[in-house]
């Protein structure tokens, strides 16, 4: 396998040059439903970006992360709030459920030690932060994001372009 020298600029292109959704048109249903799904009220549209940017950061996909990054701008998220995602563990700037949130993520992404990603405890924690409907949504919010992983580092649209519209 051949790897690039980590002082070779990376070019400004996505890798697919056709934009899936529109070789695959039910992608913009599917897409839809999700984020519907997601926001339905019971956690907070902050958190499940926050969720979704350590998702991007942890699967090292710029795109995903500049993507998450910008929305939490727009909702009004802190500068410390947003580049402390990646220290979460010692960052002052979360809530107990967001920690919760950020820690389930992880457990999803990274594999464990111990066998099992997703323990009794975490999920215990995590119940204490959110109710069934709330915990729910957040594990499909976890989803929603492992959905457009795959579309991240295998097609890489390009990072900074309209969420619509990554492949011009």
């Amino acid at each position: 396998m051949e790897t690039r020298s980590i002082t070779a600029e990376v070019p400004m292109v996505p890798r697919m040059s056709e934009d899936p959704a529109k070789l695959v048109p039910e992608l913009a249903e599917a897409s839809a439903a999700l984020f519907k799904l997601t926001g339905n009220g019971s956690v907070p549209r902050s958190t499940i970006s926050l969720v979704q940017l350590r998702a991007g950061q942890i699967v090292g996909s710029t795109y995903l992360t500049v993507l998450h990054t910008g929305f939490l701008h727009k909702a009004g998220e802190s500068e410390e709030r947003i580049t402390s995602v990646a220290s979460w563990q010692d960052s002052p700037y979360f809530t107990g459920a967001e920690r919760a949130a950020l820690a389930l993520v992880e457990a999803v992404l990274q594999p464990s030690a111990d066998g099992e990603r997703v323990s009794d405890d975490l999920y215990a924690q995590a119940a204490e932060h959110y109710d069934p409907k709330a915990l729910a949504t957040l594990m499909f919010a976890i989803g929603q994001v492992n959905f457009f992983i795959s579309v991240a580092l295998i097609a890489k649209p390009m990072p900074g372009r309209s969420f619509t519209d990554p492949w011009k």
